[in-house]
């Protein structure tokens, strides 16, 4: 019993500078170890740096913005504040409408492209080659024909893949 409580004891005095931020010596010459500064005309010792304070979150710049527009005329009445709603509903359905005509092309562009991709490997997989003429008859191409088409094909394959 009495070497547990020499243990817990020592223990406590061990643990006890370890939770302290500043040492001092007072007048009497006695040390004090303390998570609270002490008096300003004694010497100190600072043991370990004060845990730092609350973060604050970064505002980004369309807040500060804000923030700095709200100060300068002050609150905004529910007309102004409708008035920015709706202009902020109008940008955002400007926005999607942009997106979705940009996916639109970048499908088109695709298709185009396989398409003349799959022109070109026709027309390179050899074989006679058929064209429908202006009277509507099916009329064959010969080797030098076939070879400008392929040139031809090449060339509107590499215009739309690009």
């Amino acid at each position: 019993m009495n070497r547990l409580s020499v243990a817990i004891g020592l223990a406590l005095c061990v643990a006890l500078p370890a939770s302290a931020q500043y040492k001092w010596v007072d007048s009497g010459g006695k040390v004090h170890y303390s998570d609270k500064p002490p008096p300003s005309n004694v010497k100190t010792e600072k043991l370990r740096a004060p845990p730092p304070g609350p973060v604050r979150p970064v505002e980004n710049e369309a807040k500060k913005d804000a923030n700095k527009e709200t100060a300068k005329t002050g609150p905004k009445t529910a007309a102004e504040q409708e008035q920015a709603f709706r202009k902020r509903q109008a940008d955002a359905a400007k926005g999607e409408k942009e997106q979705s005509q940009k996916e639109a092309a970048a499908r088109q562009r695709e298709e185009n492209c396989k398409r003349a991709k799959a022109a070109v490997a026709n027309l390179e997989l050899g074989g006679r080659q058929a064209r429908i003429n202006e009277k509507g008859e099916r009329v064959f191409l010969d080797e030098g024909q076939i070879t400008q088409e392929t040139a031809k094909a090449r060339q509107e394959a590499a215009s739309a893949c690009n």
